[in-house]
């Protein structure tokens, strides 16, 4: 009767590595279609960015290792793309829904345990707090996961580059160039310029 258990256990087994196979098959071959994509990770300013032949489709703010557990740094490719997917850690199992900790969506990447994810803490986004992992708001994450297919490459950065500098500069203008522009609006306001 064991030796009848574990030969289906291996047929069952061997069922779910084709499957698994034909699935990444098919998903290669729908990928194949559309040019590779970038992600490019700023650690230090805690964004992401979705390249295209290097035209920037969309960026997001993002949470990044706290200081206990760093964010590695590299250059890493998407290996696993799961919907509502379950969390474990150290013994414990989370299943979907509204406390996962890994939110909606989980990218996994090339360097094991490591991933971009959705988060049930989004006040977590824009600094240092996850375990290592790229986190993002869930509508966010979801976003991201419609761009991101398995075979992307993503790129963290423990430093500002020139092309992170270009990609993730301030949109908003210093301050000191705001009160100047006040200041210039001011004058050119007032009654004797008139």
């Amino acid at each position: 009767m064991l030796n009848q258990i574990e030969e289906q256990m291996k047929t069952l087994a061997t069922l779910t590595g084709v499957m698994l196979m034909a699935a990444a098959e098919a998903m290669a071959q729908e990928n194949a279609n559309r040019p590779a994509r970038r992600v490019i990770v700023s650690i230090p300013d805690r964004k992401l960015a979705v390249l295209e032949n290097d035209r920037v489709l969309r960026t997001f703010e993002i949470a990044v290792g706290a200081p206990h557990s760093p964010s590695p740094i590299g250059v890493f490719k998407v290996v696993s793309h799961i919907e509502n997917p379950t969390w474990y850690y150290k013994g414990k199992v989370v299943g979907p829904g509204p406390g996962n900790p890994v939110g909606t969506r989980w990218m996994g990447l090339s360097a094991p345990g490591y991933g971009l994810h959705g988060t049930n803490v989004p006040s977590s986004i824009g600094k240092n707090a996850s375990h290592g992992c790229i986190r993002l708001r869930n509508a966010d994450v979801e976003q991201l996961f419609k761009l991101v297919a398995i075979g992307d490459q993503v790129e963290l950065y423990g430093d500002r580059t020139d092309e992170i500098a270009q990609l993730f500069a301030p949109s908003v203008l210093p301050v000191t160039l705001v009160a100047q522009t006040a200041a210039t609006v001011s004058a050119a306001a007032s009654p004797a310029n008139q």
